[in-house]
């Protein structure tokens, strides 16, 4: 009798709440980077696989998925570090386009040549060589860029800075998001469009397309909290970002997610270089859900569904040890109903300062894997999904 008891007990408890306990296999791929600032994933020598893309200190770089060789982009394109990197087919060549941003100089807001550098990079014929830098106008602080396509088609690399132009402490004039469209020739002039320049310290965005690009959105991480761009136009007016309620604590990171009945709901590092992962739950009545305040210098997030729930869980990192002396990347699975806890899950304990991350399922298994790059560690590793 006893038994039976304690086995319903087990039952009932299994069946309010029970996350699968994931399983990864980690491959180090680099131990000597730089830093290791930002990170990308597409196909670059076009063999169908999916490659690894780093925006080092000095280099930028790709690693061959198979073989996982590294080879080198651009160097030394600027004086100071280089700060970030976009890559996307963009032609359905099979192939990335690729851009990237250098002169890192996040305390000088003025000066353009000493802060900020935009290139787009020309790709040989042999892509294991170099490739060509076309250097294009620029903001000072630039931080961050992704591809995206327009409703009408076009192709445009939105660019974001950490500052506007003077500002300091995160006060002054607002940051000019801007959206460079890609011409026939990118050798010739480049259209820029400002899409807006209200916020202050916008440290990170999110693209969200429909399957057949009629619309994009972009979500941007900022002072003011994550401000929401509806259907991108870049030829329309500036300032098209709007406030999304519930959502307005600063952040620096943020990512959009699909929950449970295909509920969105906005996963967000709080504030910039913070302590707090949050989830908020977007619709009628928005809520915000705290999965954890141990984050220090929270600095890398990504929604996707690692474990096949048919919902997507949240993986984030950060690069200062915390409180409890620890750095790395943890998954955090949400409850089998709204209002049950979030269960978390190492992925990479100590092993992992996190610079940033991404998902994406690079073996073709179905199964997404987690890869990320440590800045104190000085270590780009795969997390191969096992779960």
């Amino acid at each position: 009798m006893l038994i039976f008891f304690v086995l319903v007990e087990f039952l009932i408890k299994g069946f309010v709440y029970s996350a699968p306990a994931p399983r990864f296999e980690e491959q180090t791929l680099d131990k000597n980077l730089s830093i290791g600032y930002g990170l990308a994933i597409g196909d670059v020598d076009g063999d169908q696989k999916p490659d690894i893309l780093l925006a080092d200190q000095k280099q930028f770089v790709w690693y061959r998925n198979g073989d996982w060789k590294r080879f080198v982009l651009a160097e030394n394109l600027t004086e100071r570090d280089n700060v970030c990197i976009a890559a996307r087919d963009l032609n359905k060549d099979g192939k990335v386009e690729i851009a990237v941003g250098a002169q890192w100089n996040p305390g000088e807001t003025s000066d353009t040549i000493q802060s900020g550098a935009v290139f787009y990079l020309i790709r040989p014929q042999d892509p294991t060589q170099k490739w060509e830098a076309v250097r294009l106008p620029h903001e000072p602080t630039v931080h961050r860029m992704r591809w995206v396509k327009a409703a009408n088609g076009a192709a445009y690399l939105v660019v974001v800075p950490l500052h506007g132009r003077g500002n300091k402490n995160g006060e002054g004039k607002g940051v000019k998001i801007q959206a460079y469209q890609l011409p026939t020739n990118p050798r010739q002039t480049w259209p820029i469009f400002i899409v807006d320049d209200n916020l202050h310290l916008t440290h990170n965005l999110e693209v969200a397309e429909t399957k057949n690009a009629s619309r994009t959105d972009l979500y941007v991480a900022s002072k003011e909290g994550i401000r929401l761009l509806t259907g991108l136009n870049p030829q329309q007016a500036t300032s098209q970002t709007v406030k999304i309620t519930g959502v307005e604590q600063a952040a620096g990171e943020v990512r959009l997610g699909k929950g449970k009945g295909n509920q969105k709901f906005l996963a967000t590092i709080e504030p910039m270089h913070g302590t707090t992962l949050a989830v908020h739950l977007l619709g009628n009545t928005p809520t915000r859900q705290v999965l954890d305040e141990n984050l220090k210098e929270g600095h890398a997030l990504a929604t996707a569904d690692v474990l096949g729930l048919g919902y997507d869980q949240v993986v984030a990192g950060w690069r200062i040890p915390n409180a409890e002396n620890n750095v790395g990347v943890k998954l955090y699975v949400p409850g089998n109903q709204p209002s049950k806890p979030w269960q978390s899950f190492w992925i990479d304990e100590n092993g992992m300062a996190t610079e940033d991350l991404q998902v994406h399922d690079l073996n073709a298994d179905g199964k997404p894997d987690i890869i990320a790059a440590g800045r104190a560690t000085k270590n780009l590793k795969i997390y191969w999904n096992k779960s």
